[in-house]
């Protein structure tokens, strides 16, 4: 899962992405949210924003994020603990107000709890399965399977999609983090994954997208 995380506080932003990244997370960090803007496009699946950060605060941050983006979970971490600005983080369309100081267990709950990681194993057919914490794909004899960084992004989006088509859009924004690439990429991409899964587990739909066709 790629979270993108808004936090000026250089000992406290690296103490969460170094809790995160162990826990398998992906984790691109900003200390400015004028730049963390530039990059919201990258398919990003949580953000974590401090609302008192240079450039552009987080609740403006966030203000901007759900003018094209209302789905993706948000996490609001301040100091402030006055009702008006918690009321206004939810306003601007937070999932969840975290108050600094916190322990990372709390944090890491509320990510799973908002982003319903129910389990962190997916099962395929022929007993594979993918563990979408620690994203690691493992045979029948539970034996690791060597994937790529795009490949582990595209079977992290179809695990996350179960029962929807995953559109070749959504495909580009998530595995190519917002950068153009060509269908012919996309195809061969898919072609690399599904010689790594049992068969009939990626399906093709309509010339639209892809499905995951799990147990």
């Amino acid at each position: 899962m790629k979270i993108l995380l808004l936090e000026d506080n250089e000992r406290l932003s690296a103490l969460m992405k170094e809790a995160l990244v162990q826990k398998g997370y992906h984790v691109d960090h900003f200390n400015d949210g004028k730049k963390a803007l530039e990059v919201i496009d990258n398919g990003y699946n949580c953000f974590i924003l401090d609302i008192n950060v240079p450039g552009i605060d987080g609740l403006s941050f966030l203000g901007q994020v759900r003018m094209m983006d209302t789905k993706t979970p948000a996490i609001i971490i301040s100091a402030n603990v006055e009702l008006e600005s918690i009321q206004d983080a939810y306003k601007k369309g937070c999932d969840d107000y975290l108050k600094k100081p916190f322990y990372m267990y709390e944090l890491e709950m509320k990510l799973e709890k908002i982003c319903k990681i129910q389990t962190s194993y997916i099962m395929f057919k022929g007993g594979y399965s993918f563990d979408l914490i620690y994203e690691k794909l493992y045979d029948c004899e539970k034996n690791e399977i060597k994937i790529a960084k795009k490949e582990i992004l595209l079977l992290e989006l179809l695990c996350t999609n179960l029962h929807k088509v995953v559109s070749f859009e959504m495909i580009e924004q998530h595995v190519w983090e917002g950068e153009l690439t060509s269908m012919e990429n996309i195809r061969a991409l898919i072609k690399r994954l599904r010689k790594k899964l049992p068969a009939c587990t990626i399906a093709s739909q309509g010339g639209v997208g892809y499905e995951l066709q799990i147990v």
